[in-house]
């Protein structure tokens, strides 16, 4: 038997306006999908646990299986732990996103206009964090280049006791009341603005602007956390598994379970992303010996933090024609058995542009059965009808497994 995972990041939505009140799962075309749910278990899953934010952290890794109120120490570890950047103990690190800002004269009074820098490439921004670096480089703190607008600041004798916000929460708002507060906000927010002196000149960003594209003219600090503990997946399930994924955050998930993380050419975690390679890999896995792959797709999440319902509804119908009817093609004309878990992490609504702790919708699919299922499309209503509830996300695991 052989387990899937497909992870539609942010995937579930609130009713749509443009939609005339209609979620992104009830308008989207997504025929293999429905299938499997129909002759599936549908139900509904809450996959961030009171008191914790709801991010694609904690939702992940409750997915998987963890106990983030065990296992969870912060976002930026586990993109440290993708990028290689091996933790000391009393290391704190950051997640620092390249982000545009307005041209207001203060720092606290301009406008986060883009999070991601306008999807920056990876070749651009590593020279830019790699410029930031270069000026903000101290004995305790160093800056680490990571994927598109990602990045990574490791602070050696830093604070967990700040307060900090995700660019991708305060979209068209003045920044000025999110700037870092608490242990270490002052030597942070000097960062920040800092950064920006060096970045509005660099070549990079003139070209940028010249070409029409926002340019990355701040660093943004949040999602501090010290070294992870989660366990060894193949010692806690019995099977040997392998992820998919574009963002560092899923990577080093992966690599702190002991999971094989694939790298797929084209792979962007956005809507211009290899869906075929990711298909293809997941494939790859499977007939190469991995007993589980989860294959995470960011494209759906950025689109909801971008306010972009076409793009966000193209995103899931891409995702159900180019790899979950890929996969369940190649795999029943080769006769191998599975079965085939599909939900997102969490909601990443339209209207709200940011993550919501609501519970998700979920599917789990069995080729081994041919009769029964819920008889229903997959939408967030028709998830809340069965009256299937899974409170504690990280057993949801167990259940997919049968375990």
């Amino acid at each position: 038997m052989k387990y899937i995972v497909i992870l539609g990041d942010g995937m579930a939505d609130y009713p749509v306006d443009y939609f005339d009140g209609k979620t992104i799962l009830e308008v989207a075309q997504k025929p293999t999908i429905d299938y499997m749910c129909e002759h599936g278990e549908l139900g509904m899953c809450k996959t961030v646990q009171d008191g914790m934010k709801p991010g694609s952290d904690v939702a992940n890794l409750s997915v998987m299986g963890y106990d983030t109120k065990k296992s969870y120490t912060g976002r930026s570890p586990l993109e440290a732990a993708s990028i290689g950047v091996e933790m000391k103990p009393d290391d704190v690190s950051f997640r620092t996103n390249l982000v545009t800002l307005s041209d207001a004269e203060r720092y606290e009074d301009k406008v986060m206009l883009d999070y991601s820098a306008g999807e920056i490439t990876t070749e651009e921004s590593e020279q830019l964090i790699k410029a930031v670096a270069e000026q903000l480089n101290t004995e305790s703190i160093k800056f680490y280049p990571g994927i598109s607008y990602r990045h990574l600041c490791v602070w050696n004798g830093g604070s967990t006791n700040v307060e900090l916000t995700p660019p991708h929460d305060i979209s068209d708002r003045v920044v000025g009341d999110y700037m870092p507060k608490g242990e270490g906000a002052e030597k942070l927010a000097e960062m920040m603005k800092a950064s920006e002196k060096i970045l509005r000149s660099h070549p990079v960003n003139k070209a940028r602007v010249e070409k029409g594209l926002n340019p990355a003219t701040s660093i943004w600090v949040w999602g501090e956390g010290t070294k992870p503990h989660v366990d060894n997946f193949e010692e806690k399930y019995g099977l040997k598994g392998s992820v998919i994924s574009a963002v560092d955050l899923i990577k080093g998930i992966a690599k702190c379970a002991g999971m094989e993380s694939i790298d797929v050419p084209g792979a962007t975690g956005n809507c211009e992303t290899n869906w075929e390679g990711k298909a293809q890999a997941a494939l790859d896995a499977i007939l190469g010996g991995s007993d589980f792959v989860y294959v995470h797709m960011e494209a759906p999440d950025e689109m909801g933090h971008q306010g972009k319902p076409d793009k966000k509804k193209f995103a899931v119908e891409t995702i159900d024609g180019k790899v979950v009817k890929f996969l369940k093609d190649e795999l029943e004309k080769r006769g191998i058995e599975y079965r085939m878990l599909i939900m997102p992490d969490h909601p990443t609504p339209i209207s709200l542009k940011t993550h919501v702790s609501d519970p998700v919708p979920y599917v789990i699919y069995d080729s081994r059965k041919t009769d029964g299922g819920s008889g229903l499309a997959y939408t967030e209503k028709n998830g809340e009808s069965t009256g299937i509830y899974i409170e504690k996300g990280y057993t949801l695991m167990d259940r997919f497994l049968e375990k």
